[in-house]
């Protein structure tokens, strides 16, 4: 496979190369970029073929809340992984909602890391014990978090199939193999499916799975 091209946002020096690292020792990984703030982190990614992003939500001037939003209009393919001290519930789905594939927390051990690297770049998000399916389930039963996603959404038997699939974290190849479609196939049905509920990203999916009891 060729290499995921990484780029890692984080205002202190000695996270980033903490980082780098931990990322050094997966000969499928290659950091491309490093930025100090959302700001030089967009005009890298403008400059640089860039895959996942590890992103802190604190930094100076454009935080990484703003660069996610900024990241998900001008470069919707871009996969984005917070990485933060914050582990507040309704901050992680916001950020999420915002267009996030994925939340770590600093003390993350480099194998978390690299799964959830693994993760996103394959099937587009990456639930851990913080942004789990039953943490979601909560939180929206609960009624803390309304996403919002269009109404009367109407999903044929095959969309809700791939819906399945996909929050079973399996890929498009995987899925292709269940249904007997080309990758290709599958990825134009998620890419219906985000414009049919009204999300940003295969992890709005997700929580509109679990919203409606799909899953």
């Amino acid at each position: 496979m060729s290499k995921i091209r990484i780029a890692i946002a984080d205002d202190y020096a000695i996270i980033r190369d903490g980082l780098k690292v931990g990322l050094a020792r997966d000969d499928n990984f290659e950091v491309v970029l490093e930025a100090e703030s959302g700001e030089e982190l967009v005009e890298g990614i403008a400059r640089t073929e860039v895959d996942v992003v590890l992103l802190d939500l604190r930094m100076p001037g454009m935080d990484g809340m703003e660069a996610t939003t900024v990241i998900r209009q001008r470069f919707g393919r871009v996969k984005i992984l917070a990485v933060t001290m914050y582990d507040d519930e309704k901050f992680i789905i916001h950020l999420m909602e915002k267009g996030a594939n994925g939340y770590l927390l600093k003390n993350a051990d480099s194998d978390e890391i690299r799964k959830a690297i693994y993760a996103v770049h394959e099937t587009g998000y990456y639930f851990n014990d913080l942004v789990n399916k039953a943490l979601l389930r909560k939180l929206v039963i609960r009624g803390n978090i309304k996403p919002n996603f269009n109404s009367n959404v109407e999903l044929t038997e095959r969309e809700l199939q791939v819906l399945h699939l996909i929050c079973e974290e399996k890929t498009n190849t995987e899925i292709g193999k269940i249904i007997f479609l080309s990758p290709r196939s599958v990825e134009g049905i998620r890419q219906r499916l985000i414009e049919k509920v009204g999300v940003r990203n295969t992890a709005g999916l997700a929580i509109f799975a679990v919203r409606n009891g799909i899953v």
